[in-house]
């Protein structure tokens, strides 16, 4: 007993509590875990349904499947992949990385790399991180909105200062990828339509968001080989188009520790899923499945979303309400939240001192450069 007693001692020393309990600490916190007021005081359901005529009330009933059946996160997990297509678990291979450019800006080396993404398919990035370390650090996944210069708006070369988040990050200490999305055949210039049409012409039996989604999954694997950056604390981030790809990565790659989704729309019904660049038109006409299961995938893992009455406002509390039920098999506090800040779409000075607020808590980082 005595000995038992001591290896518990030891190990609590030599791995400290989790980095979501520090999440409780945030001053913000009990608000963003409180329902909006009026019609959408809904109270956090105490089963979480998964079918018509199944519901789970507990973890072990969550993650455990009896003789010859699967569980219930297995179930929604291999549902939304096969839905997504062949590419979503496609596997994938380390792409060697092309340097294009290298500059200093301030105590931050910001990396423009190019690397094959599919067979034929480059895409670029930046990598942005602190001229020194002494250490492993965090490392950041930083998915880009809807704009015409892509990654060079989180890179912080030119926009609005309150998305520059892989240059944030990387001023706070951390290290962080920005890899630009399919839709743009180069660092400037959407073409939406085109660029799905090609992809879904090569990829027939893949929706748009699968490549998404492959694509982050390749970043956070580059992210995930650097030796600076500690594998084990790896977030996501994304505004707009990019909310809708972290919600995906941490949905379905466990390696990411916690997320921050502003003004994506969390629901399938609260913005242009249908698009042929997303999920295309079965979402709303034959796939009877919302976000909410995606939320239930990622539980434990920290996960904040920012709204500002556009894409997402007060009526995306219920599906933050229901995947706190399944947060709930795992931790007496939840690790999900929600704040709007009622101002719009884009990103306010607030909601960009949250969002790295919540990350720093969420991995366990203590920002070690100023802003």
């Amino acid at each position: 007993m005595l000995k038992q007693l001591l290896l518990v001692t030891i190990l609590a020393l030599l791995f400290p509590i989790c980095s979501k309990g520090q999440i409780h600490k945030l001053p913000w916190l009990k608000d963003a875990q409180t329902p909006p007021a009026g019609e959408f005081n809904v109270t956090p359901l105490k089963q979480w349904a998964v079918n018509v005529n199944q519901s789970v009330a507990s973890r072990k009933q969550w993650e455990h499947a009896g003789v010859g059946i699967s569980s219930p996160r297995d179930v929604i997990k291999h549902r939304w992949l096969t839905y997504l297509g062949p590419l979503a678990t496609q596997k994938r291979t380390l792409p060697k990385l092309e340097i294009l450019q290298r500059k200093e800006v301030g105590n931050v080396e910001r990396i423009l790399v190019k690397y094959e993404v599919l067979p034929g398919d480059f895409v670029e990035a930046y990598i942005l991180k602190p001229l020194e370390l002494n250490r492993k650090v965090p490392g950041l996944v930083v998915l880009h909105s809807t704009v015409e210069n892509s990654i060079d708006l989180p890179a912080g070369i030119n926009g609005r200062p309150e998305e520059f988040h892989g240059l944030g990050a990387a001023q706070r200490g951390m290290i962080a990828i920005v890899p630009r999305n399919y839709l743009w055949p180069t660092n400037y210039g959407i073409k939406a339509r085109e660029m799905a049409e090609q992809f879904l012409m090569k990829y027939p039996g893949s929706k748009g968001m699968a490549r998404m989604l492959y694509d982050a999954q390749v970043a956070t694997d580059i992210l995930t080989a650097m030796p600076e950056v500690d594998a084990n604390r790896i977030g996501c981030v994304g505004h707009s188009l990019g909310a809708k790809e972290v919600l995906y990565l941490a949905a379905f790659d466990e390696r990411i520790k916690a997320t921050v989704f502003s003004e994506g729309g969390i629901s399938t019904k609260f913005s242009n899923w249908d698009a042929a660049w997303y999920l295309g038109d079965t979402i709303n006409k034959s796939f009877h499945h919302d976000h909410d299961e995606l939320l239930a995938l990622i539980a434990p893992r920290p996960f904040l979303l920012i709204a500002g009455d556009s894409a997402d406002g007060d009526r995306s509390w219920p599906t933050i309400a229901k995947a706190m039920a399944v947060y709930g098999f795992y931790l007496r506090k939840p690790t999900i939240a929600f704040y709007n800040h009622r101002t719009g779409h884009p990103l306010t000075k607030e909601a960009e001192k949250r969002s790295y607020q919540w990350l720093n808590m969420a991995l366990d980082h203590t920002p070690t450069l100023s802003k």
